[in-house]
This record gives structure tokens, sequence and C-alpha cells, in this order.
């Protein structure tokens, strides 16, 4: 009852939406001595709090030599800490009726707690011994070794299309180390030594590396100083943290290669260089996506789909990164279609955003789908604390969170038409086939 009951909260905490207009999440931001940057969202409409916490640290910020790192923390900052015993971490979430849940990107990483409001010092100490007593030892590493080769098994080498990104990312980048994905190479990990991930948690895991994120029913003066007892004497990092400035290399040709994986139907993938999350060519990017495919009045599903019945399923989108990132279009094609047939009809659809201005009614119809994601995304007090954290983490400027919608707002159709011509061309693309094993002839 008392996970329903928290269920049911998570799902009504707070709309975005007051009398058909948004609301302007308001909040205040800090930063103590030691470096944390300090966010205090309040809203006491329901009583719930998130305390949310994300570290600057990816897949790109590791050795090309001992990928899968920062996705190894992931895991083993749930072991415990000094003052919390092994293993129940999540326990003490649980029985005081929350939940909990963590990710890794190529960018960041980040862990959640949502709780009772009244138990919101439980949180603030679970993050604090996460952060200043966290169990990087022997028995951790062997236990989270296992536990991430065994996850790589199961969700990437063991299913279908489960190496999709790892092997386009291996092509679409040749320097950057964007061209590892976050679960990294099971090798790194089964022969790292115990001291490099110490050394790797020494470095990245330290309050300037770090943004905390509180939300939600709160007193923001009581907040100051619950944050400044449980955070406030953590010490500074002592190493120089590694930013990668590699910029990847322009490319003039296209790349082409087929996989052949354990499948029932043929797959087709195009993935084409694009700039970072936060340029201005971002925005129409990601707005040419969701022309292309988002909906199944979309001009790939409709083509595709619906009017020369070529693919079963088609969608494209940006993998929008702090660096310059990549832009996905992958197809299943319909039985019997060969898929060249089914490439050659994706490349016709390009060539006619590339030559053409869209429609206004089009254009308008972005507008409104791109508000209405903008608003959904923040409905709940865990989706704003995570765009609060996302947004400083990536631009320095939490603000965003209210105004990023007017960067969208501002794309025209001539920038979606410059953006086709600019990056979606053939010399700036990767193409795979992703084939049924028994179709390979060699």
């Amino acid at each position: 009852m008392k996970h329903l009951l928290l269920a049911i909260l998570f799902w009504l905490a707070g709309s975005l939406y007051l009398h058909g207009q948004a609301v302007k999440i308001e909040f205040i931001e800090y930063k103590l001595d030691n470096g944390l940057h300090v966010i205090l969202h309040q809203d006491n409409s329901t009583p719930i709090v998130v305390t949310n916490i994300m570290y600057h640290v990816g897949s790109k910020n590791e050795n090309p030599e001992r990928t899968g790192f920062a996705h190894f923390f992931e895991h083993l900052m749930f072991e415990g800490s000094k003052n919390i015993p092994r293993g129940e971490f999540s326990e003490y979430v649980e029985r005081a009726g929350g939940s909990l849940n963590a990710y890794t990107s190529f960018d960041v990483t980040n862990y959640y707690v949502l709780l009772p409001s009244n138990q919101l010092e439980l949180g603030l100490w679970l993050e604090s011994e996460r952060l200043l007593h966290a169990r990087v030892d022997s028995v951790g590493i062997r236990t989270q070794k296992d536990v991430v080769i065994e996850e790589k098994k199961q969700v990437y080498d063991n299913q279908p299309y489960g190496s999709l990104l790892i092997e386009t990312v291996k092509r679409a980048f040749a320097e950057h180390p964007y061209r590892w994905t976050p679960i990294g190479d099971e090798n790194h990990i089964r022969e790292a030594e115990d001291h490099e991930f110490r050394e790797f948690h020494e470095m990245f895991y330290v309050p300037g590396n770090a943004v905390l994120v509180i939300a939600g029913d709160i007193d923001t003066k009581e907040t100051k100083v619950l944050v400044d007892a449980y955070f406030g004497d953590i010490p500074k990092g002592t190493k120089e943290i590694y930013r990668p400035n590699i910029i990847e290399p322009a490319r003039n040709a296209e790349i082409r290669d087929t996989i052949y994986d354990n499948i029932q139907l043929p797959l087709v993938i195009q993935a084409y260089n694009i700039p970072a999350k936060g340029s201005d060519d971002y925005y129409a990017v990601d707005m040419l996506g969701a022309l292309l495919s988002r909906g199944q009045s979309s001009r790939l599903h409709r083509s595709l789909v619906d009017e020369k019945r070529v693919a079963l399923q088609v969608m494209a989108m940006p993998l929008g990164l702090e660096d310059p990132g990549i832009s996905m279009i992958y197809a299943f094609p319909n039985m019997g279609v060969d898929p060249k047939t089914l490439e050659d009809e994706i490349n016709k659809e390009l060539e006619k955003v590339r030559n053409n201005l869209i429609s206004e009614m089009e254009m308008e119809k972005l507008r409104n789908q791109f508000e209405s994601q903008f608003v959904n995304n923040n409905t709940t007090m865990a989706s704003r604390a995570n765009s609060l954290a996302n947004y400083h983490t990536l631009f320095n400027d939490a603000g965003l969170i209210n105004t990023e919608i007017e960067r969208y707002l501002s794309v025209t159709r001539d920038d979606i038409r410059d953006v086709a011509q600019r990056y979606f061309t053939e010399e700036n693309r990767v193409v795979l086939y992703y084939l049924p094993k028994d179709q390979n002839q060699n």
C-alpha cells in the first residue's frame, strides 16, 4: 500500500500546466565551499521529495583501454558505504516507502532517490554517504565485475540487434571517445585491477564534479541547513578531472558495412554525424528527426510504411551529446523487400528535405509537438530534478529548464533545409545492414 501511494503521488507530482499555460519552474542554486553545486526546487503541491545527484563523468571520460568504468561505478555505488552495510543502500529507501534508480550515459552518471517528504534527511544522508564513504573495496569490485559482465551478455551480446549502437558508434567515430558505448568492453572490466577503479573513483566522484538537486515538498531555508550539515564538510577532490578535448575529424566518405546477427528480420541503419546538443544546428536536426518519423503522419512513416509499403517500421532520432554526436535512421524492410530498395527510398525522402522547404503546416506541427514534449518532459518531480541537473552539468545553465523551448521555436524552415544539406549527406554517414546469419555466404 505504501508503494502504491508513493506511485500515485509520483504521478500527480505537480502539473506544469495552470489554466492551459506552462508554469515557470522556480529554483535557487548556489555552491558549497568544497565545489558541490546545489539546486533547490520547492514545490509543496505533493508530499514527496527527490534527491538527485549527477556526476559529470560518462564513458567519454574513460581510458580507451579501460572502457565501461563509469557504468561499472553506477553499480558499485550501491554496494554501501562506511556506515551503510553492504547491499543495504536500497533497503533503506524501500523501507521508507521510496524508490531509487541510476543511469550512465556517454557524458554523465546520475543517481536519484524518491521519498516521502518527511524522509528528506534520509535521502541527504544516503547521498552524502555515497559521496564521502563509498565502498570501493575488493569484495564489491569483484561482485560488480560479475554483474556488469553478465549484463553486457544478456542485454547486448545475446539480444537481437543488441549490438546496434556498439557497431554504429565504432564506425561513426574514429578518434573521439564516443566510439565506445557506456557498457564498455567486458575484457577491460575483467582485467582491471582494484587500484585502477579506486583511482577512477578518486578523480570523478568528488563534490566539484557533481550537482545535487533537491526537488519537491521542502522548505528552502531548512533544506540549505541540512545540505550544509551533510555535504559541507566533504573534502574537495585532489586530482585534476580529465575532460577529453578530442575533435572528431570530418568524414569525407561514406562508411558501409554488414552485420550478420541472430535475427529474423533485416534492419537498415544510417548514422549521420551532427553538432553537439545545445548548438543552434542541433535544434534544427532534432526537429528534422521529428519531421521524418514522429507519428504516423511523419514523412518516412507515411511514405515508406503506408504508401509504398517497403518498411514495417522506421525511426529517425538524434543522439544529442555534450560533444558532436550522431543522428540515426533505422528501418525494418517489409517482407520480400530488399534492404537496398528500402535504403533508396529513405534517401529519396532525405533528398526532398535537402532540396525543398517543408510546408508551413508541417512547421507549425513541429512547433506544437516540441512545445508539448517540453512540458511533458518535466511533469514529475523526478523528471524536473533530472532536467535541472542535466542543464547545469552539460550547459552550466539550469535556467534552460524554462527557456530551451525558445531555441526550438526559433528554428525556421530554412534552418531545417540547411541542416539537411549540411549533415545528411552521403559522405557524412555510416550505413549498416543487419542481416540474418544464414544469409552470410562467407
